[in-house]
């Protein structure tokens, strides 16, 4: 599933390419692709709608059309491609489920699995009034984090929860910890000050880093003009079980935290006897 570096690459490909321009059509090709309206409402609404701004938030993609928003979940294997006229090879793609014709460009929305979902609608907090903090806002200080942090939960579910920090998956919650030195399965309330202030210089940085490389591609993920991540090259525990740790040469190993897969190197992240 697409994280916070790999929408956030997607959003700013939508803003360069599309920003200010006025949709002229709509064609739904499977209309399960909408949580909402249905897809004469959909087409109704954005139709002769301009595109004043692409956010995101979390791991949502949201696209103001005011006084609309489009909100967009990718889920596992959704994709946004960018062209500046009809292409061939994505009309003719049984994936592509929604087009949109723009004055100068043609968005393509493509799903090979389709889990993905896009609504339509006027108010964003029943969509995303949910969510936590953004991990690289102003507001996410070491004090914030510290805050979230002091509940008796193991590190990796609780970064993983939406509800507290909107973005993080299963890759990058693994990297950050690794850069922190901390096992994912340490109570987060055990976390020391200094240890608390590691963990959050490390999350904004291996994100930042993430979102210069353009994102993480293992699979499915691609930018908007098909191009693929180069940050899966940089990735230092994750998806790596049996190598080499890069800091200490200790074989990286593969547990189960929070029912997730989790990569760790068992000399640099020790867990403490009393967890």
């Amino acid at each position: 599933m697409p994280e916070l570096p790999e929408v956030e690459r997607i959003v700013r490909g939508l803003r360069q390419s599309l920003l200010g321009q006025r949709v002229e059509r709509v064609s739904i090709r499977w209309p399960g692709i909408l949580a909402s309206p249905d897809g004469e409402a959909f087409t109704s609404l954005l139709c002769g709608a301009t595109l004043h701004a692409v956010e995101r938030r979390g791991k949502m993609i949201l696209m103001s059309f005011s006084p609309w928003w489009l909100a967009i979940h990718l889920r596992m294997t959704g994709q946004f491609q960018v062209r500046p006229a009809p292409d061939a090879a994505l009309e003719a793609d049984k994936h592509v489920h929604l087009r949109l014709d723009f004055e100068r460009a043609v968005l393509y929305y493509r799903d090979v699995r389709k889990f993905g979902r896009l609504a339509l609608v006027a108010d964003l907090s029943c969509i995303a009034g949910g969510l936590g903090l953004e991990p690289l806002s102003a507001e996410f200080t070491p004090q914030a984090f510290g805050g979230l942090l002091a509940r008796r939960r193991q590190l990796k579910p609780l970064l993983l929860d939406q509800r507290l920090i909107a973005g993080l998956g299963n890759i990058y919650v693994d990297e950050a910890l690794w850069r922190a030195g901390l096992h994912p399965q340490r109570l987060a309330n055990s976390l020391s000050p200094e240890e608390i202030a590691r963990l959050h210089g490390a999350v904004q940085q291996v994100l930042r880093e993430a979102i210069d490389h353009g994102g993480t591609t293992l699979r499915d993920y691609r930018g908007t003009q098909d191009e693929r991540g180069r940050h899966q090259e940089a990735l230092a525990v994750y998806g790596r079980a049996g190598q080499p740790c890069p800091r200490c040469g200790t074989p990286i190993v593969r547990i189960r935290a929070g029912g997730r897969g989790t990569h760790l190197c068992p000399a640099c992240q020790p867990i403490s006897p009393a967890q």
